[in-house]
């Protein structure tokens, strides 16, 4: 039997497995799907080693940028991203193992957030710094759209969230949030069981010129969302991004 599974740290809110146990099911394959919590990588290799049939990992939150180093290579894209979310793993018939990373989760946020675009989101606000932001703002550039980190320290060429309520010497709210009508929230804000929770942004100057994209998906409608629907603003969740990455990784796995 072959085995795929996720590393991260919490996993309560991941539908991977129900994804990939359904694939399975459904298309008859002698395969299973498996969490495997980890507060750190350090395992990692320990893991894989441990168990002949694991074939693939998925990445998640906090561990796409932590992997890195544990693995003997990197594809262009998780290269030039900076992240991975997927882990093949090349056995060889002397045992010897070798992990790849790679980045799905560049194609399945361009192509859940394509169909939703329109020609004035030409700027985008990317919340958050992770793993998952790093492919972000790649998938963005990708579609001609220039993103900012937000984060909650300062670092150059990034804004605070602060700085989007500054407002200018005469009183006025700054443009922060009017020039960039997209906004990603790549922050695990809002995801169960903190589902009452949002990214601290000014809502009250969204406009249905707006286009709000969560990539929490648990729960289905987070209060980023609900907060940027009450304004106007088109709203969508990740669980799309989820399938269509989780699709991506089944084919790096098995390429």
């Amino acid at each position: 039997m072959k085995k795929y599974g996720l590393i991260g740290f919490p996993l309560g809110h991941s539908f991977s497995a129900g994804f990939f146990a359904e694939k399975f099911a459904k298309e008859g394959l002698d395969a299973r799907y498996d969490n495997y919590e980890m507060p750190t990588v350090e395992g990692l290799r320990t893991l894989i080693e441990s168990d002949s049939e694991l074939c693939g990992l998925n990445v998640t939150i906090p561990h796409k940028q932590a992997v890195i180093p544990l693995l003997d290579d990197l594809t262009p894209e998780a290269r030039a991203i900076g992240a991975v979310n997927v882990i093949r793993i090349e056995r060889t018939i002397d045992t010897a193992i070798r992990l790849i990373g790679c980045n799905s989760d560049i194609i399945g946020f361009t192509e859940s957030i394509r169909p939703l675009l329109k020609p004035h989101h030409t700027k985008a606000l990317v919340l958050g710094t992770g793993g998952a932001s790093k492919a972000v703002v790649a998938g963005l550039r990708s579609l001609g759209i220039e993103p900012t980190y937000v984060s909650r320290r300062p670092a150059p060429g990034q804004f605070t969230y602060d700085d989007l309520r500054v407002e200018s010497a005469e009183g006025h709210s700054s443009n922060i949030i009017i020039e960039h009508t997209v906004i990603v929230n790549c922050s695990p804000v809002g995801m169960h069981p903190h589902t009452d929770e949002a990214p601290a942004i000014p809502y009250e100057q969204l406009t249905p010129r707006h286009l709000l994209y969560d990539l929490v998906y648990n729960p289905l409608d987070t209060r980023f969302m609900q907060l940027g629907r009450e304004h106007g603003a088109t709203v969508k969740n990740g669980l799309e991004m989820l399938h269509l990455q989780a699709i991506a990784a089944w084919e790096m796995w098995n390429q």
